[in-house]
């Protein structure tokens, strides 16, 4: 294990050392919009706002390990961007969303934060955890611009302007404990595998489920893996040997389909429980997908894009539209929703004549119910919490819209109820 943390304390250092490189690099560039003026309208403007345009920014992760999540999310972003801009924009202004491809990879995520910093007034998507906690002290001391990324790590939070939405991985994996304990069988007395990747993610998710064992009496067996190992046999016979009933997978899909596929063909028949990026419906396609359909589910901030709501109707609908030979995924769920609250934000600044970074975080503050339409509010007035504590639980099924159906709705374990991320 002490290579795996010396493998974990190289990383964050280099982070680190690639942030301060990054802070030095631009510190003498001028930003747009430095100085604050007054507007068209009366509005106070500041980087990335002109009388014409809003620009936001998009740092995702369209060739790397989640690559299916990035391309979802930034086409469900791109299309809110293109619905707002024809029904005439906001604050008299057009959207512009710029989006850079990092593919997961450290300095790729710090090079394109550094070079959209000056010319947006913030991001609808960051993609990667330990990329955006190495962000966190430049955007909460200087840069002040909001990120609602597409991660959930506890350590994001306490940010005035990195703000999750849903709940994070430490919460989300006591309510999937829960499911495991409630509906699928676990005891008091049982092993617990607990498959996860090293870093923010997966060490926060791991938090999660020792908090939950504590509570249940089971013992956590642990699996660190890195986001490049794509092949679980070697995990899921290690499990198999320790006698675990029930495994909780904080990885991503290509690790999803690797643990189930391996467990089902070596006979380890158990139930598997991922976060909320640990599954794409792409997998249905694999030759995992049957045994995905029998033994896997996961969590998730929000109801599925098969939901009966208007909103994923119509959302369904629009993106099959904009995009017919693009499967359906929650990272739609996740991209629209995340683009929604930076405009209701964007709105809310706008009616208070202050479109600075400043005001527009000041604006997320007065969001503190707010739906986007799947299922879920968010209560966003107080930076120290996640948004909301709820979560969805989901099954793959390549019979229903979006290849995935709700087998539990959104609910709080008492757990997590009493628990502090």
């Amino acid at each position: 294990m002490n290579h795996r943390r010396q493998a974990v304390r190289g990383l964050a250092a280099a982070l680190a050392a690639l942030v301060a490189l990054t802070a030095a690099g631009c510190s003498s560039k001028a930003k747009t919009g430095d100085g604050k003026q007054t507007g068209a309208g009366g509005v106070k403007t500041g980087e990335g706002v002109t009388d014409a345009t809003i620009s936001l920014g998009a740092l995702t992760d369209m060739t790397g390990v989640y690559a299916t999540l990035g391309k979802s999310v930034t086409q469900a972003q791109q299309l809110y961007v293109k619905q707002v801009n024809a029904a005439g924009g906001i604050c008299g202004r057009q959207l512009e969303l710029t989006v850079r491809d990092h593919g997961y990879d450290p300095q790729k995520a710090l090079a394109a934060y550094t070079e959209l910093e000056p010319k947006v007034v913030g991001y609808t998507q960051f993609i990667g955890s330990p990329f955006v906690a190495a962000v966190k002290p430049r955007v909460d001391v200087k840069d002040k611009g909001l990120v609602l990324p597409q991660a959930w790590s506890a350590s994001l939070l306490g940010s005035p302007y990195i703000r999750v939405l849903g709940a994070t991985y430490d919460v989300e994996t006591i309510n999937a404990v829960d499911f495991l304990l409630t509906e699928k069988g676990l005891k008091p007395g049982d092993r617990l595998g607990h498959v996860y990747f090293e870093g923010d993610y997966g060490e926060n998710a791991l938090k999660g489920s020792k908090y939950a064992a504590e509570k249940a009496g089971l013992t956590v067996v642990e699996q660190k893996i890195k986001p490049t190992d794509n092949d679980m046999s070697a995990q899921v016979a290690a499990l198999k040997q320790a006698g675990v009933k029930a495994v909780v997978l904080s990885a991503g899909p290509r690790q999803a389909a690797s643990l189930v596929g391996v467990a089902a063909a070596t006979g380890l028949k158990v139930p598997v429980v991922g976060n909320n990026s640990a599954f794409a419906p792409q997998l249905l396609g694999t030759q995992a997908g049957p045994a995905l359909e029998k033994m896997y589910w996961f969590a998730s901030p929000s109801l599925p894009i098969g939901a009966d709501t208007p909103t994923a109707r119509k959302l369904v609908a629009d993106y099959r539209a904009a995009y017919p030979s693009d499967s359906l995924d929650n990272g739609i769920v996740a991209g629209w929703t995340a683009a929604s609250v930076f405009g209701e934000a964007l709105k809310k600044a706008c009616a208070s004549k202050d479109l600075t970074r400043e005001g527009v975080d000041k604006a997320l503050l007065t969001l503190r119910s707010y739906d986007a339409g799947f299922g879920m509010s968010h209560d966003l007035g107080d930076p120290k919490t996640p948004s909301s504590r709820e979560s969805v639980i989901i099954q793959p099924d390549k019979k229903v819209p979006g290849g995935m159906r709700t087998v539990r709705q959104p609910f709080v374990a008492d757990a997590a109820k009493a628990y502090t991320p």
